[in-house]
């Protein structure tokens, strides 16, 4: 399959970009991005092709994967669908539910397949972990922490983007929590509380279709010493906590081998678009309670 990449910031620069040269079935056809120097830096790294113009790359390949903007993303995947190029997407799927929705009905109109690189979820002992505890069932109880330090201290990460700075944990690491919590407990009936924590922290209360109830806890300037993700499941089977390790090339290897399969068979995929949508309109849920609390 040819795939092209469309970004060129860091998350395209630091796995993106080498998990698409070295994936044995994939042919990694060209870069466009918003910068051209940018994207001629990057192709010429990684032995590929720089385009001027994203249409004409849209035109050569059979697939796209995305790390850019969520606004920018869900444009440009509704482009590629029609396209008719699979979508190798990033979370979240766009920065409002009409986006996302957008994108979901481009997808299925086109009928390509769609991957959301929600990295969790391609993580093996994670993915392994989530089929587990969902047919386990008999859950109570879920706690989610994701707490970064991007904006934290005068040193700030690459990741320290304008998008993130805009709209904050809940939209970056929100989804992250999100794409663990539904595969368990099930959909989200009524997000039932939110409310502001320290800089951009923000706490979640949600009412699961299960039965069971979850709270989260996110945030992206947490002090560093703080920092980490966690799981934590409580119900009739006693206690479980989401396992750590793996990394995020090894987790885009395995959504791009998960694609191909979409693609090939025409099933669609667990973190597809749609469920991207699914976490888009959760997370505008949880953005209009906390308008209302800071109100």
């Amino acid at each position: 399959m040819r795939i092209g990449l469309l970004g060129t910031g860091p998350w395209a620069r630091m796995v993106h970009a080498p998990v698409l040269e070295a994936h044995d079935a994939l042919d990694f056809a060209g870069v466009w991005g918003r910068r051209p120097e940018a994207a001629e830096e990057l192709a010429a790294r990684h032995g590929t092709r720089a385009y001027d113009h994203v249409d004409t790359l849209l035109a050569d390949v059979d697939a796209v994967a995305v790390a850019l903007p969520p606004d920018v993303q869900a444009r440009l995947a509704v482009r590629a669908a029609g396209a008719g190029c699979h979508l190798l997407l990033d979370k979240p799927v766009a920065a409002t539910v009409a986006g996302a929705r957008e994108v979901v009905r481009a997808a299925r109109d086109a009928r390509v397949a769609s991957v959301v690189f929600f990295t969790t979820r391609f993580m093996p002992g994670a993915a392994d972990w989530i089929a587990e505890q969902a047919d386990t069932g008999g859950w109570f109880t879920g706690h989610a922490q994701w707490l970064g330090d991007v904006f934290h201290g005068a040193s700030e990460s690459p990741f320290a983007t304008p998008w993130r700075g805009e709209k904050g944990a809940l939209w970056d690491v929100g989804p992250h929590a999100l794409s663990v919590l539904l595969p368990v407990l099930g959909d989200v009936r009524r997000v039932t509380a939110a409310a502001h924590g320290p800089r951009d922290t923000v706490h979640l209360v949600l009412d699961h279709v299960s039965g069971a109830s979850s709270t989260v806890t996110l945030s992206l300037t947490a002090p560093p010493a703080a920092t980490g993700a966690d799981v934590e499941l409580r119900g009739t089977a006693g206690a479980t906590r989401l396992p750590r390790g793996g990394d995020a090339a090894g987790a885009l290897t395995r959504a791009a081998d998960e694609l191909l399969a979409s693609a090939r068979d025409g099933r669609p995929h667990p973190c597809d678009a749609a469920f991207g949508l699914r976490v888009t309109e959760l997370l505008a849920a949880a953005e209009t309670l906390l308008t209302s609390e800071a109100r």
